[in-house]
């Protein structure tokens, strides 16, 4: 069971900032506050265990290919091992759509915006996790994030909806190689590195990545304290590509840095790497699973080490969707035909203030981690579709 000295820690934190929250509603009526109160409660990392998995090769004891959050983890709280992905009309299982699903806590027919094929530019219609967040607290903007892997470009601005009491003001920030190299060619231009024709090469390429922007949010960059993020990242690895991590270790290192560096508040760490399975072999997929385990670790003990951050965040790990293994297929372990396996996930949640070493067998749904991580931060996810997994604050 977790220590009786972080469940007081975590429900004193939860209560300070609902404290908060109430005076800001009276004052508010009496038009005395104007902004949303400081954040006091704990700290939450999101884990998106993306690329499509199967129950078999992460939660299954004796067939697991991701041991440290298997074996190790799951004595640390709460784990759903029945999670699911609604078979709905209009709902696929596949990752972009797992992802909105995950942080708006509502499923959504998702279409690309600009109605092209194989394109998974979305907005959601409700709000994010982010914009409840940011807009109950007074949270800057860098301290609530999105971590992206370089593979999944139109996931860059999954960062917030087109819902009109929300929106653009209460977004996440993005860290990714997409966001460095947009930065690094901003800066290289503007300092007029190289000659004319390098760079005329660069302000192509510079244009080339601003297409992919297409809620035309960041074309003059980021936030200071990313682009300061940035600079040291470039002092550290340098320009060329070669000397950083690529793949979901990239992701690792920037979540990694990113807490030393920024302090988030709230944060969504999108794997990706078991996808890689479609060029067709199965080691890729399994590799990947391997691969986020490491990252995960590498996570935990990084806030471990870290006397803010150790007491006082809390895990929320999940699929972004499931996968099949159907031996007549040339590419093994799918999850575009909407098989049964493809839309059962599972959940981790662990931290202060939550059970350990439970198992809950019964079918929850996937859109129930919005509601609540709302509970567990205090701010209220009012759109939000699913219902709380009680199991977590029991």
């Amino acid at each position: 069971m977790t220590s009786s000295l972080n469940r007081r820690a975590f429900n004193r934190g939860l209560a300070a900032s609902a404290a908060v929250g109430i005076g800001l509603a009276a004052g508010g009526a009496l038009g005395r506050i104007t902004k949303p109160p400081p954040y006091r409660g704990p700290n939450v990392i999101i884990v998106r265990f993306g690329g499509g998995v199967r129950r078999r090769e992460t939660i299954d004891p004796e067939h697991t290919y991701s041991p440290f959050l298997r074996h190790t983890l799951t004595r640390r709280g709460v784990l759903f091992s029945d999670m699911r992905i609604a078979d709905l009309e209009g709902v696929p299982t596949s990752h972009g759509q797992g992802t909105l699903y995950t942080v708006t806590g509502k499923y959504e027919t998702y279409r690309d915006v600009g109605g092209q094929a194989f394109r998974n530019r979305f907005e959601a219609s409700v709000p994010t996790l982010f914009e409840y967040f940011r807009k109950a607290y007074d949270v800057p903007a860098h301290q609530a994030l999105l971590v992206n892997g370089e593979d999944r470009p139109d996931e860059e601005f999954f960062s917030f909806a087109n819902h009109r009491l929300f929106g653009v003001d209460y977004r996440a920030e993005v860290l990714s190689l997409y966001r460095f190299k947009t930065y690094l060619l901003r800066r290289k231009i503007a300092a007029g590195e190289g000659s004319d024709d390098d760079l005329v090469k660069m302000t192509r390429q510079l244009r080339k990545l601003e297409s992919f922007d297409y809620r035309r949010i960041d074309a003059r960059g980021q936030v200071p304290e990313i682009e300061a993020f940035w600079a040291r990242w470039r002092r550290f690895y340098g320009d060329s590509g070669f000397v950083n991590p690529r793949g979901d270790r990239l992701l690792t290192e920037l979540t990694a840095r990113a807490i030393q560096e920024l302090r988030p508040r709230l944060i969504m760490v999108n794997y990706q790497d078991p996808d890689y399975v479609h060029w067709g072999n199965a080691s890729h997929y399994t590799r990947g699973i391997s691969v986020i385990d490491q990252g995960i670790e590498r996570l935990v003990a990084t806030v471990d080490a870290d006397p803010e951050y150790r007491d006082n965040t809390v895990f929320v790990i999940l699929p972004d969707c499931g996968r099949d293994s159907n031996s007549l297929l040339a590419v093994p372990f799918q999850h575009h035909f909407n098989s049964r396996s493809a839309h059962e996930i599972w959940a981790l949640v662990f931290g202060p203030g939550i059970e350990s070493g439970v198992v809950v067998d019964r079918p929850v749904d996937q859109i129930s981690v919005a509601a609540t991580v709302g509970r567990i931060m205090n701010f209220a996810t009012s759109y939000a579709e699913g219902p709380v997994l009680g199991a977590v604050f029991s």
